[in-house]
């Protein structure tokens, strides 16, 4: 049997979640989340045929790598997400480890995964998932910045965040609520972009074949 696509997932998750948290506080995610899609992706963000700028990221150990050395000298999968408080991230980087990551390492692929988090939260994410790819944390947001995927939870969802126990600014390295797009890139060897996803309804993901198509077109 097949694996069931993020979007299913996605789907069983958000029935046991709205149970959950209940119509007021779903009401605020769903408004907010129309809202992203009405605004659309940001007239900035990188996008195909760009080059894709290096930058100096920590590791999950806290000790800076950069970001060309991470990826390689091949092909490479980066993913922003927003952190391990983010139940789509963790279902999403798990997806990517079970389902992705064997594929990747069939073509010699590489797979980063980063966010504004500190190291400590991105050894969350890592727990999380059980992750053997590069989690990275992109302090300040100053990657997602240069490429223009930057974004910020409105003020309802944060008091929403509130309500359900936590602050997004509590695991970001820069103690802000910035955050990441949910994004994909594929790059190719010589860093330039490929395939560029951006997701502005962070309940939505770049599925597995999604992913693994770019990677054929680029390593042709």
């Amino acid at each position: 049997m097949p694996a069931p696509s993020i979007a299913a997932q996605v789907d069983t998750f958000n029935e046991g979640f709205t149970e959950q948290i209940g119509p007021e506080l779903s009401a605020v995610f769903d408004g907010e989340q129309e809202d992203l899609r009405t605004a659309g992706v940001p007239e900035t963000a990188i996008g195909e045929g760009d080059v894709f700028p290096d930058a100096e990221l920590l590791t999950a150990t806290g000790d800076a790598q950069g970001l060309r050395d991470a990826r390689g000298d091949g092909v490479s999968v980066l993913v922003f997400y927003r952190g391990a408080w983010c139940p789509y991230c963790n279902l999403t980087l798990r997806t990517y480890q079970q389902e992705l990551l064997p594929a990747l390492r069939e073509r010699g692929v590489s797979l980063v995964a980063i966010s504004p988090q500190t190291p400590e939260a991105s050894e969350q994410a890592v727990a999380n998932g059980e992750l053997e790819f590069a989690v990275l944390s992109d302090v300040g947001n100053a990657l997602a910045e240069r490429i223009g995927i930057v974004t910020e939870p409105s003020a309802d969802a944060r008091r929403a965040h509130t309500a359900l126990g936590f602050d997004v600014a509590d695991s970001n390295a820069d103690a802000t609520a910035r955050i990441p797009f949910p994004s994909v890139f594929v790059l190719d060897a010589d860093g330039v972009v490929r395939f560029a996803d951006v997701k502005v309804d962070y309940t939505t993901r770049t599925e597995v074949a999604t992913i693994l198509d770019a990677v054929e077109r680029a390593t042709r």
